[in-house]
């Protein structure tokens, strides 16, 4: 199909009420920059559209190039299955097709031969079976084939072969070949593997082609008038099916026993891709029960499942929506990267989440506070005692080891992102310590859908985000060592009043210049991790500091651990199961305000300094420590969760470590690397050089020389002779005893709350 004819065929107001905008007064907000005052100018007539304020302009392949971002390519091959698929809008004429349809018949058998020949081309093409093998696709179960595009060559091919590829879009003509002389073709879908639609009578009746090649061109390719489903039409017996947003994501469901035993399955179009015919075939399921969405793990995917969700759900009030939770890019990629699939996918199935949480029946069937943790974990967990012991328990088997107190206050401060008032963390260890480990590892204890992972954060980009882009998230930033200066600025004002507001020059419809003022929410929680988070910490508020264990009994408990791993001891597909079990236990907690009637009564010690600071986070960890405990707890007549003895005796446990780096002048690594320091030399007469530690206790040069220069700076150390081409000699200058604080600051808190328990 020529781009003229697409044009022809293909009106502008098809295309916009393809994608849900409708115009006023031929006005339209425009999609493709931060728009308010409706500066997109539609020309219906003339399949025209125009951007007054951005200056975006162009014709229908135009306009879902841009709306989509795609390339040129993929933007025609776009606009040619919406001449098929997309109902027209009301009051609008569709021309009639440039050649007359065919036989519908000899469509199905042409195709049906083809494919026969496709799947042989599968089985003699070893690039074509690395390809699947790499993609985890199983090609002797699976109905793949794969395009050679050699299918048309041979002095003896039959005219009508050549006649049928051109007539159904297998070939296009390409000029004169230079060797022979005569026609040239170019061959559709080349060098793809391939996958056959089918309609109700279960016959092929049309092709989908993915490019096994990287040639940063389009990847997917359906043939024209494109119709059928994949597989096929769902057995009309179904009570449980499942949407993928990719024809593989299907296929890669379709090799497990326990889905295609117990499910339907059906492939999407792409996140746009939910069409008329896909919608009737769901129509004439009357046993469906529920409807189970595995869209792509990313902002588009998770949009399009919600928005089919809920259309479906007001087609369907019956029927259950719900999500599995991807792990990773999406199914497929989830299947690439674990290594025994059919456990992995058999778990993350059995603990989707309802996907629609403010419906009426859809409360009243996964939310009720008695049945959903058991619909979670077949038990009803969170009403059970001892919750945070249990949960902290299970964090350590999702693979983060020791440091209890520690990931379970990561936990608590993550987990905040659900309340009006979120917490803030910043990790704080040596270079190599693991703190972006460990905070990548409590990120996906949330639901994925809610977390942001940064490496790095430009100057302006929070600037740029929609007002409500950030409103519920957890954001963790990988590096934030890396971050400039305006970019820490917009991190602090965010922590600080969850909001950043700027004024911005936009144009308006006559293309002038004109201020406007844009404003970005940030209820947010975040994980940082930096080797000097004490920089950071004073200017950021509401943000815990907590140091990352590096003592020689931690680093042996990890490398156990990895040992186990490696030696098949540790069954991932386990871990995967319990994060997905802590995943569905966020999703069942309520927000709630918090009351906490000891509030008056806690008192920290008066050696914390910065101890209004503080007092707000450890008011702040007992509300989090309650809020898990919901359940078990009372509420005021206002709906208020209650506070109880237990809560503050949990959360003063759990936030002891951070209350301690508060009354301490050194920050956490620096701590920990002077108290190691302190036991290997032992007495006070005893000098010692940088080689010696660095040799000792493993460290690098760099390390031990900021280590030893902020010990002299602080006067804990002095320096007593040595030269600096044979080493300079250190002594320490104050013993000061640590573990005696610690004593006394642990017992201080808990004598006070044996009194409130009385």
């Amino acid at each position: 199909m020529e781009i003229s004819e697409i044009k022809q065929r293909l009106p502008l107001a098809e295309v916009l009420h393809y994608y849900g905008l409708q115009p006023k007064n031929k006005m339209l907000l425009c999609p493709f920059h931060e728009d308010q005052t409706a500066s997109l100018q539609v020309h219906l007539e003339k399949n025209f559209y125009k951007c007054h304020a951005c200056g975006k302009t162009g014709d229908v392949i135009q306009f879902v190039q841009d709306y989509e971002k795609l390339s040129k390519h993929e933007a025609i091959q776009k606009c040619k299955s919406l001449i098929v698929q997309s109902p027209l809008p009301k009051n609008s004429v569709m021309p009639k097709p440039v050649s007359a349809p065919t036989n519908q018949a000899e469509r199905t058998a042409f195709l049906t031969k083809m494919f026969l020949s496709f799947r042989k081309g599968l089985l003699s093409s070893n690039p074509a079976k690395d390809y699947c093998h790499g993609r985890a696709l199983d090609y002797e179960l699976l109905e793949i084939g794969f395009n050679g595009g050699q299918f048309h060559h041979g002095t003896r091919k039959e005219e009508k072969l050549i006649n049928d590829c051109l007539q159904y879009g297998l070939l296009t003509m390409a000029g004169t070949n230079s060797r022979t002389g005569g026609q040239a073709y170019k061959t559709f879908g080349n060098k793809g593997i391939v996958f056959p639609l089918k309609n109700k009578a279960n016959e092929i009746v049309s092709l989908y082609f993915r490019s096994i090649i990287d040639n940063n061109q389009s990847k997917h390719y359906y043939l024209k008038e494109r119709q059928g489903l994949y597989p096929q039409y769902p057995n009309p017996n179904t009570k449980k099916l499942m949407l993928t947003e990719s024809i593989i994501d299907a296929a890669s469901l379709l090799q497990i026993d326990h889905v295609r035993k117990n499910y339907s399955v059906l492939a999407c179009y792409g996140v746009n891709g939910l069409n008329e015919e896909i919608q009737q075939a769901i129509k004439g399921l009357d046993q469906l029960e529920e409807i189970i969405f595995c869209f792509d793990n990313d902002d588009a995917g998770h949009t399009a499942a919600k928005n089919y969700a809920e259309m479906l759900f007001a087609m369907y009030p019956h029927i259950k929506m719900t999500a599995i939770p991807v792990l990773s890019k999406d199914v497929n990629d989830d299947l690439i990267k674990t290594p025994n699939i059919t456990g992995y996918i058999d778990l993350v199935i059995e603990h989707r989440y309802p996907i629609l949480k403010d419906t009426p029946t859809q409360k009243q069937k996964v939310k009720t506070p008695a049945q959903s943790s058991e619909i979670i974990t077949n038990e009803p967990f969170l009403q059970q005692p001892n919750v945070i012991q249990r949960l902290n328990d299970l964090i350590g088997k999702a693979g983060i080891v020791g440091e209890e107190n520690s990931r379970m206050l990561l936990f608590l401060i993550t987990l905040s992102y659900l309340n009006k008032h979120p917490l803030h963390a910043l990790v704080q260890g040596s270079s190599g310590s693991g703190k972006t480990h460990i905070i990548s590892r409590i990120a996906d204890l949330m639901p994925q859908e809610d977390v942001l992972r940064f490496t790095r954060i430009t100057e302006s980009s929070l600037y740029n985000w929609g007002e409500f882009d950030l409103y519920q998230k957890v954001i963790v930033i990988e590096d934030l060592d890396g971050l400039k200066e305006d970019a820490l600025y917009a991190l602090r004002e965010f922590i600080s009043n969850q909001v950043l507001r700027s004024s911005v020059t936009i144009k308006d419809k006559k293309g002038n210049n004109k201020s406007s003022h844009k404003i970005v929410k940030g209820q947010f929680s975040s994980l940082s991790a930096t080797t000097k988070g004490d920089t950071y910490e004073d200017n950021m508020s509401r943000s815990f500091l907590i140091a990352v264990d590096e003592s020689k009994e931690q680093t042996q408990r990890i490398i156990e651990y990895q040992n186990r791993r490696n030696a098949g001891e540790i069954d991932p597909n386990q871990n995967l199961k319990i994060i997905g079990v802590i995943q569905k236990l966020v999703r069942e907690l309520k927000v709630y305000e918090v009351i906490n009637p000891y509030a008056t009564k806690l008192q920290l010690p008066e050696k914390v300094h910065k101890i209004r600071r503080l007092n707000e986070m450890y008011q702040a960890v007992i509300k989090q420590v309650t809020f898990v405990n919901q359940y078990q707890r009372k509420r005021t007549k206002n709906n208020q969760l209650i506070t109880e003895i237990e809560d503050v005796e949990q959360a003063t446990e759990i936030l002891f470590e951070s209350i301690i780096l508060k009354v301490d002048e050194l920050d956490g690594s620096l701590r920990q690397f002077f108290e190691r320091l302190k036991k290997y030399v032992k007495n006070e007469n005893q000098d010692f050089l940088q080689r010696e530690i660095r040799q000792e206790f493993g460290l690098s040069k760099t390390q031990v020389q900021r280590y030893i220069n902020n010990l002299l700076e602080l006067e804990y150390l002095k320096q007593t002779g040595g030269y600096a081409n044979k080493g300079i000699k250190y002594k320490i200058s104050y013993w000061d005893n640590h573990q005696k604080l610690r004593v006394e600051i642990k017992d201080y808190l808990m004598n006070q709350i044996q009194e409130l328990k009385q």
